[in-house]
């Protein structure tokens, strides 16, 4: 086989460009720094092979009167300005890659065509002896010919370089297009591909992108704005109003405290006032979910404070039911009772007030009453490793203090006023016969406490420590 080789060096040169060919695609991704270091290696050795058997890729292929072996000779001068023009490329390729990433494919591609192409005519030039400028001549009106031709996409291509260029978005960003809205996936020498929040994927051409308005939610980063519009009576008091969703606005802790988020009155008209809150959340997967919760606490605390939304079929003639009755009304865990039981009920629940840092019910201690917040934000905090941890924030509707009434125990969470607060008390004396007769009030307040347990449970749990590897690797490196 060696001899064999050294005799015919044309097809040791052969065999380097299938070699080459076949440990490309059998190097995994991974392992792009081997990949690349094969290859110059490849066409270093064929080089070597090609000019130390006399083919020189500067001049023709010797052996005229060979015909067979002129033209292999000629195959390898062609392929060495090819395997030449792909080895440059993908040099060029790896520091484009270390310095601007994936945003630089684009410039890659065109790069790498233009390297083929001067290869392509060198390889014309050089070694087919054919003339340069009847070559060039004819391309180039072959190459006006193609270019009416594919006036569009050359449009999409130059304006994916004035993209790249530029840089209003990047990989991974969230970008809104003439109000088609999605993550860029990818950015090539065409298009501009979209995975929209629906999960499709949205394909615009670079020509379309480069003209439109274009919006990037990813910039800054780590900071992306949501609002939510709430539309109220206009008869309600504004300052009222505002009041009510700062106290929901503080209820939402996703919501970044800088830039600090604001509630603003965008309209008012004789058919309504429109307030907006808008803020900042670390991530845009938390969008919807801020924006939901927002709304929702929105309307409990206006409720809190004596404002409904407003509707198109609201009925004047509605019953003006007490603060304790309606709360009762809307709870989730009281709503069951009959209609005489509540009243019953909201006789017995008597009113207390905390102002804005004041405990309501400390961590281990065992209430003997139950608390129904009334209006404000209560801020509950665990300990984890002897540090303070805020679990979750609390608004009207909620209850406090139900492991004290169904178990004669303690959560381990602090309950404070992060507002000022308003709250309904219902001693466990009162309240102790009513679960015992009503098992679905029981059930659901034994629910309530298993989820608060668990949730405490999990926030404060120690997280385990993963032991480092150890090897062979690691054992040199300690004893280096």
């Amino acid at each position: 086989m060696l001899s064999l080789l050294t005799e015919h060096p044309l097809f040791c040169a052969l065999i380097l460009i299938l070699l080459d060919l076949g440990l490309w695609r059998l190097i995994s991704s991974r392992g792009s720094e081997w990949k690349l270091l094969v290859r110059v290696l490849i066409f270093a050795l064929f080089s070597i092979v090609l000019f130390n058997e006399g083919l020189n890729p500067m001049e023709p292929a010797p052996w005229a009167d060979n015909v067979p072996l002129h033209l292999a000779a000629t195959g390898l001068q062609i392929g060495w300005w090819l395997f030449g023009a792909r080895t440059l490329t993908v040099l060029i390729g790896a520091v484009m890659m270390q310095r601007v990433g994936h945003t630089g494919r684009l410039l890659q591609d065109l790069l790498g065509a233009v390297i083929f192409l001067i290869a392509i005519i060198a390889a014309l030039a050089y070694v087919l002896d054919l003339p340069v400028k009847g070559v060039l001549a004819t391309s180039g009106a072959l190459a006006i010919i193609v270019g009416l031709a594919l006036q569009s996409t050359l449009s999409d291509v130059f304006s994916g370089i004035v993209l790249n260029t530029t840089k209003p978005y990047q990989l991974d960003d969230w970008i809104s297009i003439d109000g088609t809205e999605g993550r860029v996936t990818d950015i090539d020498w065409r298009a501009t591909r979209l995975q929209t929040s629906q999960g499709s994927m949205a394909v615009i051409p670079n020509s379309l992108a480069a003209k439109a308005k274009i919006i990037n939610f990813s910039r800054p980063s780590n900071m992306f704005g949501v609002s939510v519009s709430v539309p109220v009576s206009p008869h309600a008091r504004p300052s009222s109003v505002i009041e009510a969703l700062e106290r929901a606005m503080q209820g939402c802790r996703q919501l970044l405290d800088t830039p600090a988020p604001s509630v603003s009155l965008k309209s008012s008209a004789s058919g309504g006032a429109e307030y907006e809150i808008s803020g900042f959340v670390a991530s845009m997967g938390e969008k919807r979910v801020v924006r939901n919760q927002l709304f929702d606490l929105a309307y409990r605390h206006l409720q809190a404070s004596g404002v409904n939304l407003l509707s198109s079929n609201e009925t004047s003639a509605a019953p003006q039911l007490s603060r304790p009755r309606a709360l009762l009304e809307s709870s989730p865990i009281f709503s069951t009772l009959r209609e005489e039981e509540k009243d019953t009920f909201s006789q017995n629940m008597t009113l207390q007030t905390f102002r804005a840092g004041e405990t309501i019910l400390a961590g281990g201690e065992v209430s003997d009453h139950l608390f129904i917040i009334e209006s404000g934000v209560v801020s509950v905090t665990l300990k984890r490793h002897g540090a303070p941890l805020e679990s979750g924030r609390m608004g009207p509707g909620e209850v406090i203090g139900e492991a004290g009434i169904l178990s004669d125990t303690a959560l381990p969470a602090d309950f404070s006023a992060k507002t000022f607060c308003a709250l309904y008390r219902i001693e466990k004396s009162y309240l102790k016969p009513c679960l015992d007769a009503r098992h679905d009030i029981h059930d659901a307040m034994q629910a309530l406490l298993d989820f608060r347990l668990h949730k405490a449970q999990s926030l404060t749990e120690e997280t385990p420590v993963v032991a480092p590897k150890r090897g062979f690797l690691q054992w040199l490196r300690n004893r280096v």
